[in-house]
């Protein structure tokens, strides 16, 4: 009996394991924030080197800018957008959860705001 519930842990374990690793945010992704100057659609398009992330971001309201100090470290992503907005810099700083291989949980910050929240989907 020990054996056959050390046998199940272990293949629960792996299968786990195998899941995590499914977890990728490489790809593109689609977002939409709702903020205090209205509705923001966003494209995310990420590239993953070991735990480094880097790629691009495109805003309804300010075009695309690139993606700085990416991290990922297990289900969570940390990075930076650099972008501009009626010709001033911006750089928003976000947090995600991969709660799934195909959904992430993002907050965003940007200055002293308080935190904009989105559910972001893989674009298959």
């Amino acid at each position: 009996m020990k054996r056959y519930v050390v046998f199940i842990a272990v293949v629960v374990a792996t299968i786990w394991s195998v899941g995590l690793r499914a977890a990728d945010p490489s790809g593109r992704w689609a977002a939409t924030f709702m903020t205090q100057v209205g509705e923001q659609v966003y494209t995310y398009e990420f590239i993953v080197k070991g735990t480094t992330l880097t790629g691009t971001a495109k805003g309804s309201l300010t075009g695309e800018g690139k993606i700085s100090d990416g991290k990922i470290d297990g289900d969570t992503i940390t990075f930076v957008e650099n972008t501009t907005y009626m010709g001033m810099p911006l750089a928003f700083n976000y947090t995600g959860k991969m709660t799934s291989a195909d959904q992430i949980e993002l907050s965003r910050t940007l200055m002293d705001f308080e935190a904009e929240k989105a559910t972001a989907k893989r674009v298959k």
